[in-house]
């Protein structure tokens, strides 16, 4: 697990910027405060921060190899884990290819000189790396098949920089030549969906290379991109008969990749909630490692803390159990400092009880495990229920829905049936727009200076469903998730809030093998019997505490809607908005009014809780109060503070 950055020069004068590759480099060195290091020739630059995890005495980057007569063809720079990587050792051994570490990097690039881009298909793990090849003078860079570890881009006229955090591109703009300015679209579609989508930043000079995707770029040209993984969603029926094979499978695959995730030259924990998710991969990873540490965060608010069920399980699996409380004023505190690590906004408010539970578990451990990816695989979103419910709808013919649709937009905000009328006449692809969304498209007129109706979330959910035509409807719902809420909140908090603790988090739900028996799934093994995730609780049946097999997820809660109407965050929130400098962006004073309507509705119990709508607004004028304003200065070690933002 580690930090790349690097730069291919557009005309064969990459030794010019050697410089300015090192002195970003301290922008990520929370990535990797273990080792740093350089390598350029004429064409690249390649820099690096390592956290080292498995072959820690060797496996320096950049790492160089080559076949027998020209040992240095390939240079190699890679951040992740491949959790097969010897299982490649071995195949690519019985080809005849010799190895010089132990490491889990060096298969990748020796793969990739036996297999080209098709290496890619036989990584078992997360990763983002570049490859440069000097006899064939060009760079391979590739992202994982769930986006799981970042590669960001920027072209300019003298060359491409890419690197996996932002911010370190940022701080080479004035030696590359690269604009600043900002993105109203992505701005529009952070606002919307609470993320940025990929491949957009809030930077329009900066993109992303986006997940499951692999590029080539020469010396003087563009990045030329492919996707290499489309999940389909190939289900297949089950009878009642084989439904038990079928449990069997989803247990033993996880079982399997829970081993391969386990394989570290560190100790390895787990995060812990109240759960299946995480307790399942808890109580797996218990049988490789006896001594396995959990942990988990929550607050003293009652009904925002599941942290009486974490410790109920751990007692239940035998494991020790380490617990962190977030104060409110704690909450606040970190809020620069975790959009910092961020690069762009996210305003889901898990990211801060994330942030400090990874700081206490990195006080223990270096690598943890945890249960992302398994709502997105195995249907464990309660909206997934809602094509079975609207099913009726599809029997009514279209004049008749027209007019029911009619009906339900003229019904007033909170009468029973308005919200079901109105969703049961949409067609998915307008209804559904993933796990969050903030504002709908009239508020967004009232609060952005600058909104068109082509950025609505539609502009981002188009493309995607135009892929999933022939899938069930679970399963589209099931594929959008996978590129947007999944890769643009789910993800970016997973890497981005661990990393900037220097602790490695692992998802053995998000595993090639685990995926390739959850996409076959009818919608009745995810989304039946009065629960979600019907099928991994019942291949979990005898494997997890039952207190947690059928408990509702809960994840990390925040008490946020309460506090930004308390004494807790009203008065904060209030004074973030009112020194921002994004007028030009934002209605303010409708941002205010929101504030106090919010607070209004709460404490007199009648009213619109417009709380993640606020949170948006304000993750946002701070992150501009941080890289715009220089206004803001997050409380964040020296050696990881930039040269310049």
């Amino acid at each position: 697990m580690c930090g790349l950055l690097g730069f291919i020069a557009a005309d064969g004068s990459a030794d010019q910027y050697v410089n300015a590759v090192e002195a970003a480099l301290p922008c990520m060195h929370h990535r990797g405060p273990d080792d740093s290091g350089t390598w350029h020739d004429d064409n690249v630059v390649f820099g690096f921060n390592r956290l080292s995890i498995i072959d820690i005495d060797h496996s320096h980057q950049p790492l160089q190899w080559g076949p027998e007569g020209d040992d240095k063809r390939y240079t190699l720079t890679f951040n992740g884990e491949i959790y097969n990587y010897l299982e490649l050792r071995e195949e690519l051994q019985a080809e005849g290819y010799t190895f010089n570490t132990e490491g889990d990097g060096e298969p990748i690039v020796v793969g990739f000189h036996h297999w080209g881009p098709d290496v890619v298909h036989h990584l078992r793990g997360m990763f983002a790396f570049a490859v440069w090849d000097s006899a064939e003078q060009s760079l391979f860079i590739a992202r994982d098949q769930f986006g799981i570890k970042p590669m960001f881009v920027a072209t300019t006229s003298a060359g491409t920089a890419f690197g996996s955090e932002k911010k370190c591109i940022l701080s080479m703009a004035d030696a590359i030549g690269l604009s600043e300015e900002l993105d109203i679209r992505a701005i529009a579609h952070y606002t919307d969906l609470q993320y940025v989508p990929e491949p957009e930043t809030l930077h329009r000079g900066i993109r992303r290379l986006e997940s499951g995707s692999y590029g080539i770029i020469t010396p003087g040209g563009t990045l030329q991109e492919t996707r290499w993984f489309e999940p389909t969603f190939p289900v297949r029926p089950v009878s009642s008969g084989s439904e038990t094979q079928v449990f069997k499978k989803i247990a033993e695959a996880l079982e399997d990749s829970v081993e391969k995730h386990m394989r570290a030259d560190v100790t390895v924990g787990s995060f812990l909630s109240g759960g299946i998710d995480s307790t399942a991969i808890a109580t797996l990873a218990k049988r490789h490692n006896p001594n396995l540490l959990t942990f988990t965060t929550g607050f003293e608010r009652e009904g925002y803390s599941e942290i009486d069920v974490a410790a109920e399980s751990a007692a239940a699996i035998g494991v020790e159990h380490i617990v962190k409380v977030v104060s409110p004023e704690e909450f606040a505190a970190a809020i620069p400092q975790i959009i910092w690590y961020l690069d762009d906004p996210v305003a889901d408010p898990a990211l801060v009880p994330l942030h400090f539970v990874a700081a206490e578990a990195r006080k223990h451990v270096k690598v943890v495990l945890s249960g992302e990816g398994a709502d997105e695989l195995f249907g464990g979103y309660t909206i997934y229920k809602e094509p079975l419910s609207l099913a009726p709808f599809d029997k009514v013919p279209s004049p008749l829905k027209k007019v029911l649709a009619k009906v339900g937009d003229a019904m007033p905000e909170g009468v029973r049936g308005k919200s079901l009328l109105q969703r049961g006449t949409m067609s998915m692809e307008d209804r559904y727009y993933g796990n969050a969304r903030s504002f709908n498209y009239q508020q967004l007129e009232r609060v952005l200076r600058e909104i068109r109706p082509e950025w609505d979330h539609r502009e981002v959910t188009a493309p995607i469903y135009a892929k999933s035509t022939s899938m069930d409807p679970v399963a589209r719902m099931q594929h959008l998730d996978l590129f947007t809420w999944m890769r643009g909140d789910i993800l970016v908090k997973a890497d981005k809030i661990n990393m900037a603790n220097s602790l490695e988090l692992r998802v053995p739900f998000l595993d090639k093998v685990v995926f390739e028996v959850a996409e076959t799934l009818p919608h009745e093994l995810k989304v039946s019997h009065g629960t979600t995730k019907y099928a991994l609780r019942k291949a979990m049946e005898f494997i997890v505490p039952e207190h947690v097999l059928n408990r509702k997820k809960l994840g990390f809660p925040v008490p946020l809607r309460h506090w930004l109407a308390g004494d807790e965050l009203y008065g904060w929130a209030k004074e973030n908005i009112e020194a921002s400098q994004t007028d030009h962006i934002f209605n303010k004073a409708e941002v205010l009014a929101m504030l106090d309507e919010h607070r209004t509705a709460m404490n007199s119990g009648s009213g619109p809780d417009h709380s993640r709508r606020i949170w948006t607004v304000l993750c946002f004028m701070i992150w501009h109060g941080i890289f715009v304003e220089h206004r803001i200065t997050p409380d964040i070690d020296q050696r990881d503070y930039p040269v310049r933002l």
